[in-house]
């Protein structure tokens, strides 16, 4: 096999990798939808992610990055896919959240519509498209993989791995070593820094995981018990009704037994 269909059978590899990386909140996106609340999940990463997706596609254009089908292909599915779950996101946040991740998302199309214009414009040749994007993406793409941080932050504050789902990191893990390899085979400077960074940070969570996974267990077991007493708590108390309280000394009893003397 030659080095050109080895990387295209790894790009098909990546492919499929990050098509599960994208699809892997869809059980967070659940709970949200059942719950008819956003709860403790951050957009943050959803809202990188498709700022990620449209410089990618935007680089992987023949205009940009002539032979770049692959990566067309799969962030063009990526950014549907995360314009749905910001989608999700908007239609059960509320307030001052709501406003912030639709500020952000307006934000972030009308710069990568103008970034975009700027190029197409000032950049005459593929060579120097290629490199203005590429750093673009490496910068975006860098941010991309950064961005669970914030959660990694809490998950070690709280002893508790509930808001970082596992499968997102596994497939984090997976995605970054597909595009690390496709980048390497035929080295692309742009695709190998953030894919690389991805890798590390991915499998950071992945320790973490192994690390609070314990801890999380007792921690929603004992929130599961709290709420069984409570519950329990409450069924056991006996409401009090009809209580006559006698205004001349403080004392209660029947009405009947008062109106037996003169």
């Amino acid at each position: 096999m030659t080095p050109d269909t080895i990387r295209t059978v790894v790009g098909i590899i990546g492919n499929g990798t990050a098509l599960m990386l994208y699809l892997s909140p869809v059980p967070t996106f659940y709970r949200i939808w059942k719950k008819k609340t956003v709860e403790q999940f951050s957009a943050v990463p959803y809202l990188t992610t498709l700022l990620n997706c449209m410089i990618w596609l935007f680089y992987g254009l023949p205009l940009v990055q002539p032979h770049s089908m692959l990566i067309i292909t799969i962030n063009g599915i990526g950014l549907t896919i995360e314009l749905t779950y910001i989608a999700i996101f908007l239609a059960y946040s509320v307030g001052a959240a709501r406003r912030r991740v639709l500020l952000i998302l307006v934000a972030e199309v009308s710069f990568v519509a103008a970034f975009a214009a700027l190029v197409l414009n000032l950049a005459h040749t593929h060579f120097l498209r290629s490199m203005v994007v590429g750093i673009l993406c490496v910068i975006v793409g860098t941010a991309t993989y950064a961005s669970p941080l914030s959660v990694m932050k809490m998950v070690i504050q709280t002893k508790s791995v509930e808001y970082m789902p596992l499968l997102l990191s596994l497939a984090s893990l997976a995605s970054g070593t597909c595009w690390t390899a496709y980048a390497l085979i035929e080295f692309d400077i742009y695709i190998t820094i953030p894919s690389a960074l991805g890798v590390v940070l991915a499998l950071g969570q992945v320790i973490l995981y192994a690390i609070y996974y314990k801890s999380t267990q007792q921690i929603l077991e004992a929130r599961k018990q709290q709420i069984l007493e409570t519950r329990k708590s409450k069924a056991d108390q006996i409401p009090m009704t009809e209580v006559v309280v006698d205004g001349k000394n403080g004392s209660t009893g029947g009405s009947g037994a008062g109106k037996g003397h003169c």
